[in-house]
């Protein structure tokens, strides 16, 4: 459901993103009120949406976008936004925040018809008959997560509900995404009360989910509204700070010339743009770096067409250039945990002016900015036309698994039930948010584990095994015996050794000192259910048994008196990064 209708520049939007302005949403308005225009071709109304379709998905058939339409357009006919607009001038604009990020049309077709079921006479079988069970099925999602109980003390269930709406098809909290991107967008007519409610709980709930699923586009934006609502002098302020920039000659133009023209001379075909920071991040480095200068409010990207070329602009980069070898990053041999690759780097010009530089490629950056969403429709390989149902009749409660779920999320759903209390459940949840990279390792029996960056064997045990991982005592890692304590590395070869395989079967078991070494939710809370259930094994308290420690919710996006999702380290001298290429 629809937050109401505000002034679009109330809020200083992000530069540079796709989004509908005033003048769209009032020629939507007109187009919905009057309705089809043709029986041959789409309405006025979605006919925007349409071509921004075809641009990704020239294939695309509009037939069933135009009849959906009609659909909810018919079903919302009379309803208002606060601000006079029609309704239907909200699934329209969700529609298109959807189409700019590249979904495909099962996606777009439930975004049209998200707030039918919920708001008009329509029911899901009726969604069902007419689009069949996929659209269904994600209409369905998104309506079970508008009933979710957002208020503060409901924080833990909210993610649990989310996290299993999620992990069936990613494609249901993608919509969730864009339906609060635009609800944000519109909230000025709000109660200053209930805009603070509303910002605070797409700060916690759903920025983090955002992030984790790699939807940049949609996660910045979300950052740069909650930080106008929240934190309007802190916002007031870096919004002088980039006005004051803008009249200023750009070093960064200047800069992207160079690099041009170093990239053209190498015979390497390049497309380098200026990528202005939002204004989170503006804030975030100048918390960091102190004063800022006009090549700290944005950094260049550098498009190529293959992998390969992104190391071979990284290598004349650092040739014409004065690298600042502090600051380079290989996200694509170790991809960020939410699909992310890039190379990162910076290097200084002629002027001494250091510029930050992103290199990757047209797909990487597709996926950089749209996350999931530009892996489409997850069960399109499927081979059964209603396999995603069959799988979902085996699954309990309905459920089903999305095949392209990330190992993080197949994580949290596989201990989310577990967790014996909201408590436990949310300090876990944080911790895992927290994480920012995964690794593979690599299994005796040729299985491979994905697991956090930093996870021990005793972590691996309990991944592997379950409760299983009770009987483990020992392990191999790259063929040599190591204890449980010993923390992975991407690549290693683990083998666990388990006391069914040993005579002393009698003595195993997890002892306290196992959460010292425990860096998952799975494994700790497994590890505290076995010895709340064996006292005996219990020593006395230490700092073993002591609780984990709070995540920075700087790095988690929970709640902090200060602008948690925006809070930086104190500020560093810049040593690190020269201004002037040496002599």
């Amino acid at each position: 459901m629809s937050a109401e209708a505000t002034d679009h520049a109330a809020l200083g939007r992000r530069r540079g993103l796709p989004r509908i302005d005033l003048r769209n949403l009032r020629r939507f308005s007109r187009a919905a009120l009057l309705g089809p225009a043709s029986r041959g071709r789409l309405p006025d109304a979605i006919e925007h949406v349409a071509k921004v379709h075809r641009a990704h998905h020239p294939g695309a058939d509009l037939d069933v976008l135009r009849k959906a339409y009609v659909l909810a357009e018919s079903s919302h006919r009379g309803q208002m936004r606060k601000s006079g607009e029609p309704y239907i001038t909200h699934p329209l604009a969700v529609t298109l925040i959807l189409a700019e990020l590249g979904a495909e049309t099962t996606t777009l077709t439930a975004s049209l018809l998200h707030d039918t079921v919920e708001d008009t006479e329509v029911t899901l079988d009726q969604v069902g008959e007419q689009f069949g069970e996929e659209v269904r099925y994600l209409v369905d999602g998104v309506t079970k997560l508008e009933k979710v109980d957002y208020g503060a003390a409901a924080e833990p269930e909210t993610f649990r509900k989310m996290l299993v709406a999620t992990g069936n098809d990613v494609r249901v909290m993608s919509i969730k995404l864009a339906d609060r991107l635009h609800n944000m967008r519109t909230l000025g007519v709000m109660r200053p009360e209930k805009q603070a409610r509303i910002a605070k709980v797409t700060r916690d709930v759903l920025i983090p989910l955002a992030e984790r699923l790699g939807v940049q586009a949609l996660k910045t934006e979300l950052e740069d509204l909650v930080f106008a609502i929240l934190h309007p002098a802190e916002y007031a302020r870096t919004r002088e700070l980039l006005l004051d920039h803008a009249r200023r000659p750009d070093p960064l133009a200047r800069a992207a010339e160079d690099v041009r023209a170093v990239l053209h001379e190498a015979g390497i075909a390049a497309e380098v743009l200026v990528r202005p920071r939002h204004f989170v991040s503006v804030y975030r480095v100048g918390v960091k770096r102190g004063e800022l200068t006009g090549s700290d409010l944005g950094r260049l990207l550098v498009l190529v067409s293959e992998d390969a070329d992104c190391y071979a602009v990284l290598g004349e980069l650092h040739t014409c250039f004065t690298p600042v070898i502090s600051e380079f990053k290989d996200f694509i041999a170790v991809p960020k945990f939410n699909l992310y690759q890039s190379l990162h780097t910076a290097v200084a010009g002629r002027d001494g002016e250091v510029a930050e530089v992103l290199i990757r490629t047209h797909q990487m950056h597709r996926v950089a900015e749209a996350g999931v969403i530009a892996l489409g429709n997850p069960y399109a390989t499927t081979t059964a036309p209603h396999a995603p149902l069959e799988a979902a009749a085996d699954a309990p409660d309905g459920e089903r698994a999305d095949p392209t779920r990330p190992g993080w999320l197949s994580r949290l759903l596989a201990w989310q039930s577990a967790a014996p209390d909201p408590d436990t459940f949310w300090s876990s949840l944080r911790a895992e948010l927290a994480q920012d990279r995964e690794i593979t390792v690599f299994r005796a029996d040729g299985g491979t584990l994905g697991l956090p960056a930093g996870a021990s064997c005793v972590d691996a045990a309990y991944a592997q095994y379950g409760e299983g991982a009770h009987d483990c005592i020992g392990a191999r890692v790259n063929g040599r015996i190591a204890t449980l304590s010993t923390v992975l590395r991407d690549g290693d070869m683990l083998q666990l050794l388990m006391a069914r395989d040993s005579r002393d079967a009698s003595s195993s078991g997890p002892s306290p000192e196992w959460l010292d070494h425990a860096r998952t939710p799975a494994a700790r809370i497994a590890i505290s259910r076995w010895l709340a259930a064996h006292p005996e094994r219990q020593q006395p308290p230490s700092a073993a048994t002591a609780p984990a420690a709070e995540p920075d919710p700087a790095q988690a996006g929970a709640p902090d008196p200060v602008p948690p999702a925006w809070a930086a380290p104190p500020a560093r001298p810049r040593s690190g990064r020269p201004r002037r290429p040496p002599s």
